[in-house]
């Protein structure tokens, strides 16, 4: 944290305007990276899920960050990141529903023992589908997508497709875009479902305006 306070503004910001707005950039870093680091409640407690949503919304911002600086890696693990949180706060506002839907007990105490406060990672695609028949429904594909991500993450762009679906670093920095503003889109849909703090609104804007206008792909 203390090398995002201490950066200094590239050569070619000259001016104590665009001096300014450089500061002003790496303070909201900071503010992001505390939203991010901040301790999780117990899955039991109420104030688990505006604590995922605000760890999404954090980590999108983190992404942004990455993807202006031209870090498409970086970048594609903040936005699985993100939506990794997400899942996790759906997954607990739909609890009850999802353990209805579970076809035994042991399925129901896995889905609140592992994949509510963990989201696995070799989970998510099943813990997609079922929040599809919960309801939310896209949300199977767009975790495909961050599932790709993932593995653009570790492999980079890959011209045989093998070990990533990204030929390129375009692609991949497009698909993080697509998958943030999905995020925050649903997000947003959950302001009359849950307890709507300054805090998450703050964070969801912040978000929604560093995606609009469509960012520029530092790549």
């Amino acid at each position: 944290m203390r090398r995002l306070l201490d950066a200094q503004p590239p050569r070619h910001l000259h001016g104590a305007l665009r001096c300014k707005d450089f500061l002003k950039r790496q303070t909201a870093v900071v503010v992001v990276v505390e939203l991010v680091k901040r301790p999780l409640p117990k899955p039991s407690n109420e104030g688990y899920i505006e604590a995922r949503l605000l760890e999404a919304l954090g980590e999108a911002g983190l992404a942004l960050e990455y993807l202006e600086r031209g870090l498409t890696r970086n970048a594609a693990c903040k936005a699985f990141q993100a939506w990794k949180a997400l899942l996790a706060a759906l997954l607990r506002l739909e609890l009850d529903k999802l353990k209805a839907l579970a076809k035994t007990e042991e399925e129901r105490r896995r889905l609140e023992s592992k994949a509510v406060p963990r989201v696995p990672t070799t989970k998510m695609k099943e813990l997609g589908r079922l929040l599809e028949e919960a309801g939310h429904y896209g949300i199977s594909a767009w975790t495909d997508k961050a599932l790709d991500l993932h593995d653009y993450q570790y492999h980079g762009p890959d011209p045989d497709m093998a070990l990533s679906k990204y030929t390129t670093r375009e692609s991949a920095a497009a698909d993080v875009l697509l998958l943030l503003k999905e995020l925050a889109r649903r997000v947003e849909t959950l302001r009359s479902r849950i307890k709507w703090t300054e805090e998450l609104e703050k964070a969801l804007e912040e978000v929604k305006k560093a995606l609009t206008p469509p960012k520029r792909l530092s790549i």
